[in-house]
């Protein structure tokens, strides 16, 4: 069932705007995902990410099977209730965690064997437990169980790594075809997509890719970017594995969260984001605005009584100046840290919007220009 709708295609660029169905609701795209890791988007109230517009955040399923534990959130009545977000949730499957946090892990073609980062406790899961999990999280959609390699990795780490993804997308199909349930409306309770690997080899991308879109799956990811490669060859991934992705399903960017590297994305044909970047650097006194980044602790602006951003109209940049702010930060209030990563929220979101009004305008390509000249000027 068709459950994306590609509506205009920029004609300077190959960027694209469209429409998601899920059962929660229909998200615009290109669109950014705030991250809820733990089933909070850091010190951002559920209304207040609803007032900026976010049509679709993420939760993490490695973290939220490890606390609080399925059996908590399945006796709240889902991830939706638990969490009080009427919105979609895509949730991811871990496959990075188990990559980057988990201890003494161990990969097999039968799944990942693992210690947890929090207690120390061993598990062990398979493609079709994270698909279980992922279920009765109540996910909106579904990523599967893949193998993320570092890089640089030898193009026989890479090959294996894809072999074991495609491997473990296919069953993981197989899972959810058993398990779900269409609607009257045409939905499933939870749309599976599936994440391309194969690291920097044009090759592996390309095996990957193929192999996948055979398969079929409700929307496609390019996976294994932001694990140490230079920023050209992020680029170069970015752009090679969108080419290769099937048009009429949705293109999903994981974890890649720089302004400059979002709209990059979306020159490149990408329809969804998502990056713990907001909140995080919020939460450490660096704040996006229209004329670049501040960081809001510089004695420049002890006395500057301009808000953040006057372009902004979000309620950070409504009410307080970037005096008051660095005030906070100085003396250690936390009531800094919130406002900063609300206004963050607020200009990604935002400049999604712009993204989008620009795309179906035709002009992509010139708002993209006009946005980072402004960006990096005001950054200098």
């Amino acid at each position: 069932m068709d459950t994306f709708r590609l509506i205009t295609k920029d004609t300077s660029t190959s960027a694209r705007a469209g429409e998601l169905r899920t059962r929660r609701g229909k998200i615009e795209t290109p669109c950014f995902m705030p991250v809820g890791t733990q089933g909070t988007v850091k010190s951002i109230l559920p209304s207040q990410l609803s007032g900026a517009g976010a049509g679709l955040i993420l939760a993490n399923a490695y973290h939220l099977f490890l606390r609080p534990g399925l059996e908590v959130i399945k006796k709240a009545g889902g991830l939706h209730n638990f969490i009080s977000w009427p919105g979609p949730i895509l949730t991811d499957s871990g496959g990075y965690q188990f990559f980057s946090l988990a201890l003494l892990r161990k990969i097999t073609d039968d799944g990942v064997r693992f210690q947890s980062h929090v207690d120390g406790m061993k598990h062990s899961l398979s493609p079709e437990d994270v698909v279980d999990i992922q279920m009765a999280l109540g996910s909106d959609i579904m990523m599967p169980l893949d193998e993320c390699v570092a890089y640089p990795a030898s193009h026989r780490q890479a090959l294996n790594a894809v072999k074991r993804t495609v491997q473990w997308a296919r069953r993981s199909k197989e899972r959810h075809l058993h398990c779900s349930e269409v609607s009257d409306d045409g939905l499933p309770p939870g749309q599976l997509f599936a994440i391309v690997q194969g690291s920097g080899y044009r090759d592996l991308r390309e095996e990957c890719a193929a192999a996948l879109a055979d398969t079929g799956f409700d929307g496609y990811a390019v996976g294994g970017v932001s694990v140490g490669e230079p920023k050209e060859v992020m680029y170069e991934v970015m752009e090679m594995t969108s080419t290769l992705l099937p048009e009429g399903r949705p293109r999903y960017l994981m974890g890649i969260g720089l302004p400059e590297d979002i709209l990059e994305g979306i020159a490149c044909g990408v329809d969804m984001f998502d990056c713990v970047i907001p909140t995080r650097y919020g939460r450490n006194g660096s704040a996006f605005t229209s004329l670049g980044k501040i960081v809001i602790r510089n004695a420049s602006y002890t006395s500057d009584l301009r808000p953040l951003d006057p372009a902004c109209g979000c309620y950070t940049c409504r009410n307080f100046s970037r005096a008051y702010l660095r005030h906070l930060f100085n003396t250690g209030e936390m009531l800094g840290m919130h406002l900063l990563s609300l206004h963050n929220i607020n200009f990604y979101l935002g400049m999604m919007r712009s993204a989008r009004q620009a795309v179906n305008l035709g002009r992509f390509g010139a708002f993209r220009a006009e946005f980072m000249e402004k960006y990096r000027r005001g950054g200098r």
